[in-house]
């Protein structure tokens, strides 16, 4: 019995051989309708799935009267009894394929016009589902999926009830702290000229109530940041997000790591714990990611001390200069074509490498793609150590350590996709940690966080935070899947002096500090305890779960890369009396340049 519906009525798609005889009521779009002889067969659909159902005229007048004019994607109401069906009419491609409903009464709830697509009908384009997404969410896989986020929220929810922590809701109307991505400001009618941010996240409500004592939150939290879009981004989104007081990194590991045992079977997908752990230098110079995808090899080789010496200028001229030269090994492509290679190459000069040279081994021969450049010795050294087979080709990449990575990091990823290298059945968990505390910003002259100004450094680095900040670790970490990025999250900083020091590396002075960020040193006055936590996005677990390709496949109505709701044509234009309420000017569209 499906759960909401009254003693004798059923979702569509839970009928079954052993149904039969039962009589039971059930509502849904007409999803196929033929007619045979005088007997009509209606396929009815709702979100559980689908079910025939027969309608005998000479049986059932009235139901038959009641159901002559239904067409596709009508409401309706039948009541009847469950028969199976013949030998030759079973149909195995539909889970009740071995039943059908006999109507016996049946009324039209909702007539329908022409759709502008059907839900299983030929390919709309995307722009035409997002703009009518409420007949879009009629597919049975759109349907699907969000009863899949509906089942992964309330296992969240229970997990971590389980666990001991506290659902708290925290504001969406907050202060600008504008930090990485641009704030979503909303303007204040009682204080005209000030202004609420919408959150990027709940970082700092939920450090407070650490501080408060709560020692353990969780929040499904709505999100919001002003960014440019990609398929695995939009511009409101949820996570979930944690914080618990005394955490360690081994503490929000294990965690994370039991939540993942409980919602990634739901997928039949079985983690391992613990997941494997590397640190980020570790995962950049091996992978050239820090969310590297661990289900095929060709991992990053460097290549400086065999090759930086060489008489090829290419490669002695870079080390010279401080680079590195470094490769990866494409099992069986010394066979590549030009056209391949080219592309590799491509590839390479779009994350900032010059290109791409090849080492070849084929038919007993090495051979290095620059003629004689390298001697017999050095060739031998460089194949030795990307341990060159038969039939392999050797990519290698000369540039400063940073571009060398992440070309032949993204060079990784297409030739694992390319030669078919990946084992899709594999799934492989990652925790990255170790990540700097802080990155320098050369167009602004100035540090920036890597993560954000509340992650602690490690203990044994605080003392480098002044003489030596590059040099100095987090205490963040990153959780990964497949190469992808499910969540982030790190220790805090609890202690009001060393986030000061913090502030002050970023080059907030301490006047700037406490008015951006007072009521949280403030709060570090009181007795903080040490704490951490972890944002992971729903969204984005849901996708990996779902085996979708895109966050739009997973959220009830979605904004398109350019952040435009099709189906409201939101943002829009507001009415003038409405800013003047506000104290602002304007309300012509958004690309209005007429300056009224």
């Amino acid at each position: 019995m499906a759960h909401g519906r009254g003693m004798n009525e059923r979702g569509a798609g839970s009928f079954r051989r052993g149904d039969v005889g039962e009589r039971h009521k059930l509502r849904g779009w007409v999803h196929q309708r033929r007619d045979h002889g005088g007997v009509t067969f209606l396929n009815l659909r709702d979100r559980t799935g689908v079910v025939q159902v027969v309608v005998h005229p000479e049986e059932h007048p009235e139901a038959a009267a009641e159901l002559a004019p239904a067409r596709l994607e009508w409401l309706i109401e039948v009541e009847g009894t469950v028969t199976a069906r013949g030998e030759q009419a079973v149909n195995p491609e539909m889970a009740t394929g071995e039943v059908e409903i006999e109507a016996e009464t049946a009324r039209v709830v909702a007539a329908s016009e022409p759709l502008p697509f059907t839900p299983d009908g030929p390919e709309a384009s995307e722009e035409t589902r997002l703009r009518y997404r409420y007949l879009d969410l009629r597919r049975q896989e759109l349907l699907a999926n969000l009863q899949l986020r509906h089942r992964v929220t309330m296992e969240i929810l229970d997990y971590f009830d389980g666990e001991g922590f506290v659902t708290v809701e925290t504001p969406i109307l907050t202060r600008s702290t504008p930090e990485g991505a641009r704030d979503y400001l909303v303007p204040s009618r009682v204080r005209r000229g000030s202004f609420y941010a919408l959150p990027q996240s709940p970082q700092i409500f939920k450090q407070l109530l650490m501080v408060s004592g709560l020692e353990r939150y969780v929040q499904i939290a709505r999100c919001f940041r002003d960014e440019d879009l990609r398929a695995d981004r939009q511009p409101e989104f949820t996570q979930v997000d944690v914080e618990m007081s005394f955490a360690t990194e081994e503490k929000i590991f294990g965690l994370i790591e039991g939540l993942f045992a409980r919602l990634f079977p739901l997928a039949g997908i079985e983690p391992r714990v613990p997941f494997p752990r590397l640190t980020w230098r570790e995962a950049m110079r091996r992978f050239g990611t820090d969310r590297p995808d661990l289900r095929f090899g060709c991992e990053i080789v460097d290549l400086t001390a065999e090759l930086g010496e060489s008489g090829f200028r290419g490669f002695s001229a870079t080390v010279a200069e401080g680079g590195v030269v470094r490769g990866l090994r494409a099992p069986g492509a010394a066979g590549a074509s030009r056209r391949e290679i080219d592309e590799w190459a491509e590839t390479a000069r779009a994350h900032g490498a010059a290109g791409v040279l090849w080492l070849r081994r084929r038919d007993g021969e090495l051979r290095f793609q620059v003629g004689s450049a390298l001697t017999e010795a050095e060739l031998e050294r460089a194949a030795a150590r990307l341990e060159l087979q038969e039939g392999d080709l050797g990519l290698i990449v000369a540039a400063s350590e940073p571009v060398a990575s992440a070309a032949l990091g993204a060079l990784r990823l297409v030739l694992g996709r390319g030669l078919g290298l990946i084992d899709e059945s594999r799934h492989e968990f990652l925790w990255v940690h170790d990540f700097p505390l802080v990155e320098w910003n050369a167009d602004e002259e100035r540090w920036d966080a890597c993560n954000h100004p509340f992650t602690a450094p490690r203990p044994e680095d605080e003392h480098l935070l002044e003489e030596a900040p590059a040099s100095v670790l987090s205490r963040g970490y990153d959780v990964v899947l497949d190469g992808i990025e499910l969540g982030g999250g790190s220790i805090r900083i609890h202690r009001r002096e060393l986030q000061q020091r913090a502030f002050a590396l970023l080059g907030i002075d301490a006047e700037e500090a406490e008015e951006r960020f007072g009521w949280l040193l403030d709060a570090l006055r009181y007795g903080a305890p040490p704490h951490g936590g972890i944002a992971l996005g729903l969204d984005r677990l849901v996708m990996m779960l779902a085996g979708a390709s895109s966050l739009r496949d997973v959220i009830a109505f979605p904004k398109t890369t350019s952040a435009t709701c099709l189906m409201t044509d939101a943002p829009s234009a507001v009415d003038p009396r409405q800013l003047a309420e506000l104290g602002l000017s304007g309300g012509g569209r958004p690309d209005d340049d007429s300056g009224e």
